[in-house]
């Protein structure tokens, strides 16, 4: 009998041991291992799919879940409730006009430009529902780009939203000239040219069409294209396939979310966050979600109140405002249980979580386009991502040696890139494999090989090149560090350094430009910087380049701040350099070159000066 006691007491006393050191050595370990098990779940459920006829998609899903679920709230809009049956019937209707009316078949391109509301669901639906893929507009984007933006995925129709008709304005023209034809979610329209919908919606059949029509038969079908911005100038249509939109629908399933959840969402439907992860992820659980037309830091937290939200969607910038509001006594009277974006920093990520509870911050890491996602499914403060020895047998990705100077990686004496050290910051590279495909861009190869590095690290290897520089750290958690080459963030949208000295090159007193993004104190991403050459013989027209940038440029792409220059410095490969003129940044005091900052009440570029500037570092000057 002592004997059995002993035995026993020295098994619980090595369990015991065991769970303290593994507490100690390893404290993340179940929970990698749940996360990880979850992963490699779903990522069996999509491989078998592969093995038959045909592909179970997220439309597929939706049409479940309005059968199953039928009069469960779907989408909560301006008060007003949609269930999964409303939506489900109004997007059949849809379907009806599509095929009978606007013509369409399986296969066709339409693009959408829409605000934020139900019915941009209900289109989008409808399109699916006839087999149709679906390119997002951005609603900021300008003339020429929405112009390029049908060249590149091939739409030959526009389905736009009742009040973006405006937009057109400057471009129907062109468009009726390209066969392309517009149709609005109006019941009148004042253009001949602008067919109507919604007078037609009433008479049509709300009964599903023939199921044939939105069937795949592989996963790698694209079903969405998604615009990013484009470092030749121009957005680039992210090729969007059944198994990209599946992978996104899982996140907030990934990260613990349920049936019971109610999702707030905030960020514009056209990006990859609020339509594949946002609305994808609350059909996949079978949850609600709060859709906004724009987000609101002052109406949040009585939205979510109001509404029972657990989980929203956030950009980094989206925290720092609400941060930014008077503090209340609700303040923590909430049910928000978790929070599911990118970009938040540091420091607004402690800020949060002091004033608002102690609300689990999910950051997801990935282009619209990439082959690579990350997810901080810890809550570990600051970090993109978390890594381990089988996330890395699952998905390849390497961090490189950069060159900031150059902007270029580093290479050995085989002219292949140097791994980095842990806790080196380096560029973030992602295998291009069977299992990690890069699918590109519509409409060119060559934007798609651009994205690519080939020989990396062996001849013959092609890794997808993020343009982000990254760290990670020996607990393998990953940490964001900057972005390199021809894209900078700020506002939540990416800003293609390209585009924007196209459309300033085309003012006549600028003979030579270089845009690029400089760091702002207490501000996610970068504010844009110009600097410039002025033609001999003309001036500097502050009035005139403000009327020029917010006519051609949507308001994140705008440039903050010029710098007029003598000379523009170059690289030893004969690129701008900018590495140097973003370490300077827009200081007047430290800077002997004039320097300008936009200012919208005087409806020009200013003197930027110390009085201003320090003004900006204080946060009393609204970007």
């Amino acid at each position: 009998m002592t004997l059995s006691v002993g035995w026993l007491s020295a098994v619980v006393a090595g369990l015991f041991s065991a769970r303290v050191l593994q507490k100690l050595c390893f404290p993340y370990f179940w929970t990698d291992v749940l996360f990880l098990l979850n992963v490699i779940v779903y990522g069996v459920k999509l491989e078998l799919s592969k093995l038959t006829s045909s592909v179970f998609t997220v439309l597929d899903r939706f049409v479940q879940q309005a059968e199953r679920i039928p009069d469960k709230p779907f989408v909560i809009y301006e008060g007003r409730t949609h269930t999964y049956r409303d939506v489900e019937r109004r997007s059949n209707r849809l379907a009806h006009v599509f095929l009978h009316r606007v013509r369409l078949k399986k296969g066709d391109c339409v693009a959408v430009l829409m605000s934020n509301e139900p019915d941009f669901l209900c289109v989008w639906f409808g399109l699916a529902k006839v087999g149709c893929s679906v390119a997002f507009l951005n609603t900021n984007i300008k003339s020429k780009s929405l112009l390029h933006c049908f060249n590149c995925c091939g739409a030959k129709t526009l389905i736009v939203g009742s009040e973006l008709v405006d937009c057109l304005d400057g471009i129907l023209t062109t468009l009726l000239e390209d066969n392309i034809q517009v149709w609005a979610m109006k019941s009148h329209s004042e253009h001949t040219q602008v067919h109507t919908l919604l007078d037609k919606i009433d008479a049509a059949s709300d009964q599903p069409v023939p199921a044939a029509l939105r069937a795949a038969t592989s996963l790698k079908t694209p079903t969405l294209y998604i615009f990013t911005s484009g470092t030749t100038g121009l957005p680039k249509a992210a090729v969007i396939t059944h198994l990209q939109s599946l992978k996104a629908s899982a996140g907030f399933w990934a990260f613990g979310g349920t049936k019971d959840d109610v999702v707030y969402i905030p960020l514009p439907l056209y990006h990859s966050a609020a339509s594949l992860i946002g609305i994808g992820g609350t059909i996949e659980l079978g949850a609600t979600c709060v859709l906004k037309k724009k987000f609101s830091a002052s109406m949040f937290w009585a939205d979510c109140r109001k509404h029972d939200v657990t989980i929203f969607q956030y950009i980094g910038e989206l925290c720092r405002y609400l941060c930014n509001q008077p503090k209340t006594e609700l303040d923590k009277v909430h049910k928000v249980r978790m929070g599911v974006g990118n970009g938040l920093r540091q420091d607004v990520w402690r800020d949060f979580q002091s004033r608002f509870g102690n609300i689990k911050m999910c950051e997801v890491y990935g282009s619209t386009e990439g082959n690579l996602c990350l997810m901080n499914h810890t809550g570990k403060t600051g970090s993109v991502g978390r890594s381990n020895y089988f996330y890395k047998l699952l998905f390849k990705y390497d961090l490189v040696k950069y060159d900031m100077e150059k902007d270029e990686p580093v290479k050995d004496q085989h002219g292949f890139c140097q791994r980095v050290k842990r806790g080196e910051t380096g560029l973030l590279l992602s295998k291009v494999s069977a299992t990690t495909p890069f699918f590109g861009y519509a409409g060119s190869k060559q934007l798609t090989e651009k994205k690519l590095m080939r020989n990396v690290f062996v001849k013959g290897d092609a890794y997808f090149n993020t343009g982000d520089l990254m760290s990670e750290d020996h607990e393998g958690f990953i940490y964001f560090k900057d972005r390199v080459g021809d894209t900078f963030r700020w506002k939540g949208e990416n800003v293609a350094t390209t585009e924007v000295t196209e459309i300033l090159g085309l003012v006549d007193f600028i003979q030579e430009v270089n845009v690029y993004g400089v760091e702002i104190p207490r501000h996610e991403g970068r504010a844009g910087m110009a600097a410039m050459i002025i033609r001999a013989g003309l001036t500097f027209d502050g009035k005139k380049l403000f009327e020029h940038v917010t006519r051609d440029l949507p308001a994140y792409a705008r440039p903050l701040f010029v710098r007029i220059q003598e000379v523009m410095e170059m690289t030893s490969t004969f690129k701008q350099q900018k590495f140097q003129l973003v370490q300077s940044g827009f200081n007047p005091s430290t800077i002997c070159d004039p320097l300008y900052v936009l200012d919208y009440q005087q409806k020009s570029y200013i003197p930027l000066t110390d009085c201003i500037y320090q003004s900006i570092l204080a946060g009393e000057c609204k970007l």
